[in-house]
């Protein structure tokens, strides 16, 4: 009955799922963005010198469009979503286009004017980004025929991109909202050893549970084993006796047969003595 229960027990104990068990861990302390509440689909604009990076340009908080998924920061951490109302997923690090966003973006947008050069931004419906994102992505659309809708303008040198992405980072860093959220992020990750550990633990139980049900096992299967030669040797035993048993009954015999010739031998001795003395008789 105690097997039958301990059975049990570790069955559902494998049965949970540990990347269930990770990913509860792993989501404690981390609150979700407040919603952004639209009247309607909204409309975005594309950034220049950026690649393919869309952004709702009439909102107070940043909500961006890259690579098919919608992104916004929120109190130093990182969401994605399929949607832009909703849905949203934390996200374990700055997207890598984020550092291509010049951090000026609103006020070049408010004046129309992007580094000196007149800027025509084009609104684009929610319904024609989902249309044409792929392709706008596959072709380089604005980058090579319309330069971003800036009048005149070339892309800046891929060394000075590099560069400008150095630089944010640096700044992106530094600011508040980021800087408090990086000293309670390895908090959180500190939790991945935890269930590591609770892995480990419950292995080393499986293995104890099971030493044990084969030490349990272990005299049932070898008592047997231990008896044969027990048994075996006492029919050795037997069969000693017996034939100890019947080489003295045939030395027993041996000698009477050896007793009887010679008792045999006497008796014609005594015939031949009392032949003798009948002749001498007659003589």
């Amino acid at each position: 009955m105690k097997k039958v229960i301990l059975t049990i027990l570790l069955a559902l104990v494998l049965w949970v799922p540990v990347p269930t068990m990770a990913a509860v861990n792993i989501d404690i302390g981390i609150s979700l963005p407040v919603p952004i509440v639209f009247a309607s689909p909204p409309d975005v604009i594309v950034i220049p010198d950026t690649n393919n990076v869309y952004v709702v340009p009439d909102i107070d908080a940043e909500l961006f469009f890259w690579n098919g998924w919608w992104w916004r920061p929120w109190e130093g951490n990182w969401y994605r979503s399929q949607y832009y109302n909703r849905g949203w997923n934390y996200y374990n690090s700055v997207p890598r286009f984020y550092f291509d966003v010049d951090p000026g973006w609103r006020t070049y947008y408010s004046t129309g004017n992007w580094s000196g050069h007149r800027w025509n931004q084009q609104r684009i419906s929610n319904a024609q980004l989902r249309q044409n994102w792929k392709g706008w992505n596959n072709t380089k659309h604005w980058e090579r025929q319309k330069s971003w809708g800036v009048q005149n303008y070339r892309p800046r040198p891929a060394q000075q991109r590099q560069e400008l992405r150095a630089q944010r980072q640096v700044q992106y860093k530094q600011r508040p909202e980021v800087r408090q959220p990086q000293q309670q992020k390895p908090v959180v990750q500190q939790q991945r050893p935890v269930v590591q550990q609770q892995q480990q633990q419950q292995q080393q139980r499986q293995q104890q549970q099971q030493q044990q049900q084969r030490q349990e096992q272990r005299p049932q299967v070898q008592q047997p084993e231990r008896q044969q030669p027990q048994h075996g040797q006492q029919q050795r035993e037997e069969t000693q006796r017996e034939n100890a048993h019947q080489e003295r009954s045939h030395d027993n015999n041996g000698r009477g047969d050896s007793e009887h010739g010679r008792g045999n031998s006497d008796h014609g001795r005594g015939d031949s003595d009392r032949g003798r003395g009948n002749s001498d008789h007659g003589r």
